[in-house]
């Protein structure tokens, strides 16, 4: 019993942990979008202010480059985390399908051992009144 205890507090804290895996990630992509709308505003605004001056015309092309390769290292981040995500995601519904087996499979084992334990009672209980009639009719002949 010891054994499939320690195997089943394992299963929880592998899902606990996967759990705590996907947290993780949705939180570094909730920051990324966060990061890619704010960079979105920053060039609305810079392109607002680039079209006030004849300087800012000039530089803002070099700006939107600079920002165009942030951007597409944001996306790359996003698409990475979405891949590990998935990929967690899976290993989470394994080790959770993983952990209900096993906690099925506890639930009848115990049943089997209620149900035997409950037999042999009733198989004591069955004896004692068969030796119970017996001395009984065994008197009542003596």
């Amino acid at each position: 019993m010891k054994r499939r205890d320690t195997l089943m507090r394992l299963k929880r804290f592998r899902v606990d942990d996967f759990k705590r895996r996907m947290g993780t990630l949705d939180a570094m992509k909730a920051d990324a979008e966060k990061k890619l709308a704010d960079l979105e505003d920053s060039v609305a605004r810079e392109r607002q202010r680039a079209n006030d001056t004849d300087i800012g015309r000039l530089a803002f092309p070099s700006f939107l480059r600079s920002i165009d390769a942030r951007r597409e290292n944001l996306r790359a981040t996003l698409r990475d985390v979405e891949r590990e995500r998935a990929g967690v995601q899976a290993d989470l519904n394994a080790a959770f399908q993983d952990l209900k087996a096993l906690e099925l499979a506890t639930e009848q084992q115990a049943k089997r051992v209620a149900e035997l334990e409950t037999r042999r009672s009733q198989s004591r209980l069955d004896e004692m009144a068969i030796v119970r009639h017996l001395r009984k009719h065994a008197l009542r002949q003596a």
